[in-house]
């Protein structure tokens, strides 16, 4: 069968993780409209009849400002050197921004087959994603160039054919029923932090790490207990996560344990607590402890 390790690179926010997401038919990078969503470098796991493929899921590269930053740019390097295929995926920009050539002259510098991904392609018209093909074909560095929407599930299957007529025959690296090389504990972290960010306010969401602290199933019931820390950089930051008598705090516990319920097919007993660790994403022992090496 045909099988191999894909790396999808691309800035922030223009749908890498919503691709995964479709690909897989569960998520597991979680889904934000916030920048800088994916912290990890994440392996999805796709198995057909035919094939295995590895997708490896990096952080949105963006311009270092932290050592959180500085550690989401080295997943992202490094994911490149582990693979067999580069993906890179842009959006519906007319225009190539200056990340975007950053990107593009780190991808110079692999010698690896490189499929370009046009993400977001139903909101351009034709002319414009031939404008934009026609850009990323002049570079010549590109073994395929493919225009689709993750969002509507367009050219998707034809992005996974692409894959498959690229890689050598190989053996299974995964157990045929995995999806992911997470852990549990992991992917209920990142639940939650979607929460989070998906209710919570600009200025806090990128200040936000979650720490599971226990992660137990009760003997003879079929009901799992977590305990989960909120930590987040400033007090004030602490008094939003929290809400007015504890509103929003509950609101984003009620939502993830919905979601967590159904993936890890059981009931839950979710307790958060949120707890200050002054401006952690500067300091790179906090960076570290949290997950990020």
């Amino acid at each position: 069968m045909k099988s191999g390790f894909i790396s999808v690179v691309g800035r922030a926010n223009v749908g890498k993780s919503t691709l995964m997401a479709k690909i897989l038919g569960e998520k597991i990078s979680i889904i934000s409209n916030k920048a800088q969503t994916t912290r990890d470098k994440i392996q999805i796991i796709y198995n057909d009849e035919e094939s295995q493929i590895i997708f490896i899921d990096t952080p949105g590269i963006q311009t270092p400002s932290n050592k959180l930053q500085e550690k989401l740019f080295e997943f992202s390097e490094e994911s490149l050197k582990e693979s067999d295929i580069v993906t890179f995926v842009v959006d519906n920009s007319l225009e190539i921004g200056r990340l975007d050539k950053e990107i593009i002259a780190m991808l110079e510098r692999i010698r690896l087959p490189k499929i370009l991904v046009i993400n977001k392609v139903d909101l351009l018209r034709e002319d414009e994603l031939d404008q934009i093909k026609e850009k990323y074909q002049a570079m010549d560095m590109f073994d395929q160039i493919i225009g689709i929407s993750a969002l509507e599930d367009k050219n998707v299957k034809a992005y996974i054919e692409a894959i498959k007529s690229m890689l050598d025959e190989g053996p299974a690296y995964y157990d045929r029923d995995m999806i992911t090389d997470k852990s549990e504990r992991f992917i209920v972290s990142e639940i939650i932090r979607e929460k989070a960010l998906n209710n919570l306010s600009e200025e806090v969401p990128h200040g936000i790490a979650v720490r599971i602290d226990n992660f137990k199933e009760r003997e003879n019931k079929r009901l799992i207990d977590i305990d989960a820390t909120i930590i987040v950089e400033r007090n004030s930051h602490k008094e939003i996560v929290i809400g007015k008598g504890g509103s929003m705090v509950k609101k984003i516990g009620m939502e993830a344990r919905k979601e967590i319920e159904t993936f890890l097919d059981s009931k839950v007993n979710l307790k958060l607590w949120v707890k200050v660790e002054k401006d952690w994403r500067k300091k790179e022992k906090m960076v570290d402890r949290f997950g990020y090496k």
